[in-house]
């Protein structure tokens, strides 16, 4: 099944910066092949249900391995069942209204 995953993950313990560990996952993410939305406050993810988890769980391994001790993850799952959407039509369609 496909789905559109809204994605934040928040290092812990680490201090204010943050951009090193939202790199890691990014890169966890571009590796696995999915499509990717990076934005303020986290980051858009589209692809079929496993492979998606698969690469949330990835990310968290990636920031606990740069020794952060504490993890925060939101995700936010779209998934439909009565058409394929993907990211770009969920904005359009808003964009359309506008």
């Amino acid at each position: 099944m496909k789905v559109i995953v809204d994605l934040c993950v928040v290092p812990i313990g680490v201090g204010v910066h943050l951009a090193p560990y939202i790199a890691a996952c990014e890169t966890v993410l571009t590796e696995a092949g999915l499509k990717i939305q990076l934005h303020p406050n986290g980051t858009a993810i589209e692809g079929e249900w496993q492979p998606v988890f698969q690469a949330i769980d990835a990310c968290n391994q990636a920031v606990y391995g740069m020794g952060c001790p504490r993890i925060y993850t939101t995700v936010k799952v779209n998934p439909r069942t009565d058409k394929e959407q993907i990211l770009e039509d969920k904005v359009a369609s808003v964009r359309a209204l506008l």
